[in-house]
């Protein structure tokens, strides 16, 4: 039996033509059959099926970044869904990464990337891992159009309906619901009114950094309101709890500064932590920032830690 074109590893095989790896398989019986698969469409990767029957066995097919990925094997014939999603799944996540492609963490935000034209784009910024997924998703599944988004979208893999908002080629999902029936004025008040906390740092959505400054902006656009700027904070926060009072009083970047710490942390911890933040000056800002922690009784350094009083 020839294995012409099939390169054996220690555990796998390949199928090689002059300098381009077709596909990487399991089994030398799998690498053969594609193989000859191959050659009856000349080579041809655009011509490859989804589904191949073979033996009573259905291999189902993915053609990803010019090469071929088995996806599954069936006794009997998959339907067209099962096979949709299995292909679906695969494109997302070619390379079984933790987050599949296209999305990033840095410390709790999930971000998507993409390079176009040789740049680098972000098209959003989110909070958990769903929303970056279903975005990504989307995107995906339309040429990463970010146009293509209307005000509510469904999500199939979690069976919720988002409301979607595209700013500044920025895809925000405010919220989710169970069902179709959203009042968005109301979505989009209580999204304004979280910018507006970020802003003041009275709640930390590092998400949501590109918006402190266009809250006005978008309460025009959007006609709807944030909450008042003057926050109350009720009969919880006593007078004597000077210490309180200054947390809340703190300037947003001071506030993600004194939030950084944790217990206590090192420098360099507190710029890893803050790396989303990072311009031009941003070591300096960090560090005129401790100093202002430090005067203000917040915090004290012991050796290379910085503590919370």
């Amino acid at each position: 039996m020839s294995e012409k074109y099939i390169r054996k590893n220690k555990k796998s095989c390949s199928i090689v033509k002059g300098s381009h790896t077709f596909a990487r398989l399991n089994s030398l019986e799998d690498a053969m059959l594609i193989r000859d698969l191959l050659v009856s469409i000349g080579w041809n990767l655009d011509d490859i099926p989804q589904i191949i029957e073979k033996d009573g066995n259905y291999l189902i097919l993915s053609v990803y970044d010019e090469k071929i990925c088995l996806l599954a094997k069936y006794r009997q014939k998959p339907d067209e869904d099962t096979v949709e999603k299995l292909v679906k799944k695969h494109r997302r996540n070619p390379n079984n990464s933790r987050y599949g492609l296209n999305i990033s963490r840095i410390m709790n935000t999930y971000i998507i990337t993409k390079q176009i034209a040789g740049e680098g784009h972000i098209f959003g910024m989110y909070d958990n891992l769903k929303d970056a997924e279903f975005v990504r998703n989307f995107l995906m599944d339309h040429h990463w159009n970010v146009n293509e988004f209307g005000e509510i979208e469904y999500d199939e893999d979690t069976d919720t309906y988002k409301a979607v908002l595209v700013i500044d080629e920025c895809v925000y999902v405010l919220d989710s619901f169970d069902s179709a029936d959203i009042d968005l004025d109301e979505v989009y008040g209580e999204f304004l009114t979280r910018i507006s906390k970020h802003k003041y740092g009275l709640a930390n959505y590092p998400h949501l950094d590109r918006l402190k400054n266009k809250i006005g902006e978008l309460e025009d656009e959007l006609n709807v309101k944030a909450a008042d700027d003057v926050w109350i904070f009720g009969e919880g926060i006593e007078e004597e709890d000077a210490l309180t009072d200054i947390i809340f009083t703190l300037a947003p970047f001071e506030k993600s500064v004194y939030d950084a710490i944790d217990s206590m942390a090192t420098a360099d911890e507190i710029k890893h932590k803050l790396i989303r933040f990072k311009t031009k000056n941003f070591e300096e800002k960090i560090s005129r920032n401790l100093d202002g922690l430090i005067e203000k009784g917040l915090i004290k350094k012991v050796g290379d830690y910085y503590i919370k009083c």
